[in-house]
């Protein structure tokens, strides 16, 4: 039996991990800017069960690796920024040109498959694992709680992030404005990735 203590804890640490700025939040917002809420569905999607995914493999003991090869966790660092540096240099100049630039919204498998080089997403399985699994009793049932709890609280958290970039591309119709806030959510990506390779 789930003590109503942990299910509140356990969904407050959710949501706060999901909602705060982070990787997948800052490509989330730029997916709705560009495309809409509708077209971001699928990347919101496939984040939300790649990272259930991670998070089971990390309660399962995944997460030692990064213990044991502590090394592993930079490489996924630099790759994570150079992800979204390249994410930053698309957006500039794209925004008003999706038809001509070839651009497209992150399909579910990528969407997916880019937690595994999302610090910040192993970062919450870590925590999630050590701070949730209990000690004794059943691993599985504990799993199976700690996992669903993330699949519904995930979505609920970064779907705004694209309805405030759908919101944006709705609302600007000003060339100029468009530009700015291009350079802006550039800007925004070069810090993400800079404080993401500095964190320790």
């Amino acid at each position: 039996m789930i003590e109503n203590n942990i299910l509140i804890a356990l969904i407050s640490y959710y949501f706060v991990m999901y909602i705060t700025p982070g990787p997948n939040n800052a490509m989330v917002l730029t997916s709705g800017l560009k495309f809409g809420f509708i077209k971001s569905i699928p990347h919101i999607t496939g984040i939300t069960i790649g990272h259930v995914l991670q998070l089971i493999l990390v309660c399962f003991g995944l997460g030692k690796i990064f213990i044991i090869f502590p090394f592993l966790q930079n490489i996924l660092k630099i790759l994570c920024a150079i992800y979204l540096l390249y994410l930053g240099y698309k957006i500039i100049g794209s925004f008003s040109k999706i038809k001509e630039d070839g651009s497209r919204p992150l399909k579910f498998h990528e969407a997916a498959l880019f937690q595994i080089v999302n610090p910040k997403a192993w970062t919450i399985s870590s925590m999630a694992a050590s701070g949730f699994l209990p000690k004794e009793g059943d691993l599985i049932a504990s799993i199976i709680f700690i996992s669903s709890i993330a699949l519904i609280i995930c979505p609920i958290s970064i779907s705004p992030w694209a309805a405030f970039g759908s919101a944006i591309k709705n609302l600007v119709k000003n060339l100029k404005i468009k530009v700015l806030i291009e350079y802006f959510l550039a800007f925004l990506l070069l810090i993400t990735a800079i404080l993401i390779v500095l964190d320790k």
